[in-house]
């Protein structure tokens, strides 16, 4: 089997190589490192792309620009891949408001590119991408809520094991960034339902693991974790530090996309994250990984919230589960907070 992943030394894309390489497929990554351009130094990735190339000999780096329109239906032609998972993005609300331009016609014009390209050239192809929970907007905050001593919960039975895929993604604030994933969201469903292609969106939660480059913008727990071990002052925006966020490792998204690919459907969504289960709000975080490390957390307040930022996020895998009864969520919080705590050692 052949395999195209973009964003390749990312987070997911970097599982993702990781994964089906140890399957034995042929896995072509597509990455131009524009992390470290979006996000400066600590964003940059280029020490992934050179681990994956020194671990597995059957990865194959392309440096392509996914903005690039002619490249990339020239990199589908060429690889004709049986599965495109389509990881890259740019994944920040602050820096699309700065960079509108970039974010855009990297989110949105980049999957359409990507999209075409495999229609136009492996239209059997399973077609994979990651998508995100702010295609919600803000419309999560509308959900009745009760503050508890740590965090908020949802007040409202209706949510107690989360946010379902019929969720609105309509009339709410989204961010520019939630914006343009939304364009690409919705596109990634047409093609399926249109074209009767064999597609997905994953509406992630907050995606983690050690092979994350987290930074203040985009990152919670990577970004959390080093501030810890740095003794780096770490800024909670707004809500009381009691936002919630579900988890779900990178290994387990990769999981299930394993699962989509052996038993393909035709312009789905899902919401995935880690669950209840995985759910912590920032002091909740604090706490956790001041227990790991030993060292108090440093921190200050700022009342202001993020726009567009949820209060409380937590995914309903309910669709996921029905779907694919084989998956399920296998690396714990605890497991999660492990081993980036171990991986951000090891680096420093």
């Amino acid at each position: 089997m052949k395999l195209l992943v973009t964003g390749s030394s990312g987070l997911i894309g970097s599982e993702v190589v990781d994964y089906f390489c140890k399957l034995g497929w042929q896995v072509h990554g597509v990455d131009n490192n524009m992390r470290a351009d979006f996000f400066g130094p600590q964003g940059d990735t280029r020490w992934n792309q050179e681990r994956l190339k020194a671990l597995h000999r059957t990865f194959n780096h392309h440096e392509l620009d996914i903005r690039d329109r002619k490249a990339v239906l020239e990199c589908l032609q060429a690889l004709k891949p049986d599965v495109v998972v389509h990881t890259a993005a740019q994944p920040s609300h602050d820096l699309a408001a700065s960079r509108p331009f970039d974010d855009f016609d990297t989110n949105a014009v980049g999957t359409l590119n990507m999209l075409e390209a495999t229609r136009q050239h492996v239209p059997e192809a399973v077609f994979i991408h990651m998508s995100t929970n702010k295609v919600y907007g803000d419309r999560p905050n509308t959900i009745k809520l009760k503050e508890l001593e740590t965090r908020w919960d949802y007040d409202d039975p209706a949510y107690e094991k989360g946010i379902t895929e019929e969720f609105s993604i309509d009339q709410s604030k989204h961010s520019l960034f939630g914006a343009s994933k939304v364009a690409a969201d919705v596109m990634v469903q047409e093609y399926g339902r249109y074209f009767g292609m064999k597609t997905c969106a994953l509406r992630g939660g907050c995606l983690t693991g050690p092979n994350h480059s987290g930074v203040e913008l985009h990152g919670f727990l990577s970004y959390l974790i080093k501030c810890n071990l740095a003794d780096r002052l770490y800024k909670v925006f707004g809500y009381k530090g009691k936002q919630v966020r579900d988890n779900i490792h990178s290994l387990d998204v990769v999981r299930f996309m394993h699962a989509f690919i052996e038993s393909p459907r035709c312009g789905e969504v899902y919401n995935i994250g880690g669950g209840r289960a995985n759910s912590v709000s920032v002091l909740e975080a604090f706490d956790k990984i001041a227990a790991i490390s030993g060292k108090p957390m440093q921190w200050e307040y700022l009342d202001q919230n993020r726009a567009g930022d949820h209060i409380c996020y937590i995914s309903d895998l309910s669709k996921m589960k029905a779907h694919y009864p084989g998956w399920g969520i296998t690396k714990t919080l605890h497991d999660v907070f492990v081993e980036i705590h171990e991986a951000t050692l090891a680096a420093t």
